[in-house]
């Protein structure tokens, strides 16, 4: 017969061996299939993202194509004479609505970042009053010209802040890789 104490022991025994083997098929088993299953929640969450993005990206497409179209009509002149030539003269223009005094207007070609296009940047200097530089600002911005604003410098030629000088600088995109050499 067995005593009390063995059976307890047996008991223990087997109590031991079954937490030794939970353990054991927690580390192998449990643990890594818990975390590829959150693994591929996140890689389904982040396909799904994707996916929307996709969707709004299709839905917008016609607006997208027709602005892309607006754009490349707004672009400057082929020719690189001609598009220095409708800068200047929207900037004198500009000046003149807004009755601020043009002191130099500098183009200068630059390469795009790739052979598809080239920027015309253009440095502006001007004086005047605060509104006229704003009505500049804006014809510049709400000018058809592809153009954008990369840098204003605005200073104080006097004490009031009545006269304010203006620096600018300005890119406008042509859809024309710069000529000459690489």
């Amino acid at each position: 017969m067995s005593t009390p104490s063995s059976k307890r022991q047996r008991l223990l025994m087997i109590l031991a061996g079954t937490a030794v083997l939970l353990l054991v098929l927690d580390s192998l088993v449990i643990t890594p299939m818990t975390a590829a299953w959150r693994s591929r929640g996140a890689e389904i969450a982040r396909l799904k993202k994707m996916v929307a993005e996709g969707r709004s990206s299709i839905a917008r497409a016609d607006r997208t194509r027709a602005m892309w179209a607006e754009m490349q009509q707004q672009a400057m002149a082929n020719e690189p004479a001609k598009a220095e030539q409708d800068l200047v003269t929207a900037f004198d223009r500009w000046g003149r609505a807004g009755g601020i005094e043009l002191g130099s207007i500098k183009p200068q070609w630059k390469r795009g970042s790739s052979n598809r296009y080239s920027l015309l940047e253009c440095r502006v200097d001007a004086s005047g009053s605060l509104n006229g530089i704003t009505r500049l600002l804006y014809e510049v911005e709400k000018s058809p010209l592809a153009l954008r604003i990369d840098s204003i410098e605005l200073t104080s030629r006097d004490d009031s802040g009545n006269r304010l000088t203006l620096g600018l600088l300005v890119s406008g995109l042509r859809f024309t890789p710069l000529e000459g050499r690489r």
